[in-house]
């Protein structure tokens, strides 16, 4: 079966907005690892992984009660649980333990392998059918990441770089299936909800944080949870989800291979690192990799766009 996102205009377009929106969000994502690393330099990683989500899902229910949106069905609630297991729990839990021990640029690197697992879940969970074209150049762009990482040095492995896999993966799940329930909900409809089903569930890990760790912290601290909290955790997604709604789960899933030189950008201008001439030039071939990905056939895009 032929992709008819790649051969109607309207569907290409569709798509092309998909991808800017996307980028959009992932340029919102960019800066969550060093956002958490200065928030967790002085903040319990509970407090930072788990309080952030709170504070989003306040924001969350106020614009779901201001616009009166409908309660999604129990199919959409379990799939609902799924993306916030996976986005509001798993990667800012499991990602704010990393960056206690793990440098910005490090943690950037490590989580270059995000948009080869998001494809693969999106894969399954969606039904698109990507090409060998597709999953070519999607092994192209890692293993250019991959091959930055070695170039530039990115340390030697530790410990903590298994947590941030696994939250790599938690992400990814969370990605596809959030993805997949925007195509009937709405991005922004998908992260708030997921927000508020979570929200419960994390007043007592988070209450115990403070009783136990306080709350005391410098301002660029309570900066980088603001960010991560209104940013990462709510606006970046409206934009990342309503772009995999549009694009699909599998293709705007690369647009993320993207994220390492943009948050390496991002750790120079706050933390003082280098941009050098390599990241440049490995970041123009990254993107190389995506334009030609955007252009190979994914079969069954957007074909279940009406199931909850």
């Amino acid at each position: 079966m032929t992709n008819a996102t790649s051969q109607h205009p309207a569907n290409r377009s569709r798509e092309t907005l998909g991808l800017l929106l996307g980028l959009c969000g992932v340029v919102g994502f960019s800066v969550t690892l060093p956002a958490t690393r200065l928030a967790v330099a002085h903040l319990d990683p509970i407090l930072v992984g788990l309080g952030r989500s709170l504070v989003a899902a306040i924001l969350a229910a106020a614009l779901l009660w201001l616009t009166r949106q409908p309660l999604p069905s129990r199919a959409q609630i379990k799939g609902l649980a799924l993306a916030a297991a996976g986005v509001i729990v798993g990667f800012p839990l499991l990602s704010s333990w990393a960056m206690q021990s793990l440098p910005a640029a490090h943690g950037a690197i490590l989580v270059a392998i995000l948009p080869l697992f998001t494809a693969v879940a999106g894969a399954l969970r969606t039904g698109e059918r990507p090409s060998s074209g597709f999953w070519l150049t999607s092994l192209a762009g890692s293993s250019l990441v991959a091959a930055f990482a070695i170039f530039n040095g990115a340390g030697g492995w530790q410990g903590a770089d298994a947590v941030l896999i696994l939250a790599s993966l938690a992400a990814a799940v969370g990605y596809a299936e959030g993805g997949r329930l925007a195509r009937a909900m709405g991005g922004w409809q998908v992260i708030c909800w997921s927000l508020v089903i979570a929200a419960p569930f994390l007043l007592l890990p988070v209450g115990l944080s403070i009783r136990q760790h306080g709350m005391a912290a410098p301002l660029q601290a309570w900066l980088g949870f603001g960010y991560v909290s209104v940013v990462s955790q709510l606006m970046a997604f409206v934009l990342w989800y309503q772009g995999m709604a549009l694009g699909g789960v599998v293709r705007v899933s690369q647009v993320q291979l993207l994220q390492p030189f943009m948050t390496l950008g991002v750790a120079a201008l706050l933390l003082g690192e280098s941009v050098t001439p390599a990241m440049i030039a490995f970041a123009l071939a990254v993107a190389a990799t995506v334009a030609v990905g955007r252009r190979m056939p994914i079969a069954g895009a957007g074909s279940d766009s009406k199931k909850p």
